[in-house]
């Protein structure tokens, strides 16, 4: 009768809505022995308007990638989860010079995203491309990397303040913000809500849907794609440059806090990539116990260069 139903309306199959990220984390982790995440959560969202237009400000960029480094393991397209790849601090890279960021460090969709074009989750070229047509002012001679920690208060009093002092420096008017995985989205969510305490209107680009919306952000542009291509499709020019030019129209039009625009563009025409990012109706014991075993090697390889780096 469903089946029937569906046909005759024309209904989408309910597993095509954007992936229930914090369902989905808190079931897998209690099914290889961890206690659920607790996500930020806010019932205030804090909100700047614009102080000049877009044309006239300084855009900033703050991503949650990391540096290519030779020396820390695999970080090319389809690698495992690689913790040596992890970064502990912020940092900053010159906007006018070329970069390699990677994602191995986090946990982005390696199923479905090839991964192979950065400028699906570094949108530094389409956003030099909107400052030369005039579209932004300029860019910041810095973007800023966010560490992806799993402390809430570390990143709320440490890497917060640091970014923020970092994007003053700069001059930044206006800053947009890229994740990853789901820690990133929650990361940079509160990047954004520290911000706009102190005056730099944001618009955060990402996948995850329930996480950024449950923290609250002031201007949040979704894309239903898989993690790591908040930036646009990869090896998609055309994707990428309207992906930013959404954004850049919710912080002209956005008159509040708590304003979501979804981007029109779809993955691809069945959604059944959906089914797949950490559900355990996909997973089998053998599997499921093969990742506890690698999730614990890898914490123990992130915890070592915790130390090390403190």
């Amino acid at each position: 009768m469903t089946a029937e139903i569906d046909r005759a309306m024309g209904f989408a199959p309910d597993y095509d809505s954007p992936i229930p990220y914090m369902q989905r984390t808190r079931e897998y982790y209690r099914a290889i022995g961890y206690d659920p995440y607790r996500w930020a959560h806010y019932r205030e969202v804090p909100f700047s308007p614009l102080r000049k237009p877009l044309a006239e400000s300084r855009v900033t960029l703050i991503t949650t990638a990391a540096p290519f480094d030779p020396a820390k393991g695999d970080q090319g397209p389809g690698a495992p989860y690689n913790s040596s790849a992890k970064f502990y601090e912020v940092y900053s890279g010159r906007t006018d010079e070329e970069h390699d960021l990677r994602v191995s460090h986090i946990a982005y969709d390696r199923k479905h995203s090839p991964a192979t074009d950065m400028h699906a989750w570094f949108p530094l070229q389409a956003m030099r491309d909107a400052a030369a047509a005039g579209r932004i002012g300029a860019l910041t001679e810095h973007f800023q990397g966010a560490p992806t920690n799993r402390s809430h208060r570390h990143t709320v009093e440490t890497d917060c303040p640091e970014i923020l002092s970092r994007c003053l420096r700069d001059g930044a008017d206006v800053a947009v913000l890229v994740p990853n995985c789901p820690v990133c989205h929650q990361t940079v969510s509160l990047t954004a809500r520290h911000l706009e305490q102190h005056g730099i209107p944001t618009v955060v680009l990402g996948c995850a849907k329930d996480i950024v919306e449950h923290c609250g952000v002031p201007r949040f542009l979704f894309s239903d794609f898989p993690l790591g291509n908040a930036a646009g499709r990869p090896h998609d020019a055309g994707s990428q440059a309207m992906t930013l030019e959404l954004a850049l129209r919710l912080l002209e039009t956005a008159v509040g806090p708590r304003t979501t625009l979804q981007s029109p563009q779809r993955w691809d025409e069945t959604g059944e990539w959906k089914l797949d990012y950490l559900n355990l109706e996909q997973i089998g014991a053998e599997e499921l116990a093969r990742r506890k075993e690698e999730f614990l090697r890898q914490k123990a390889i992130a915890k070592d260069l915790r130390e090390k780096a403190a």
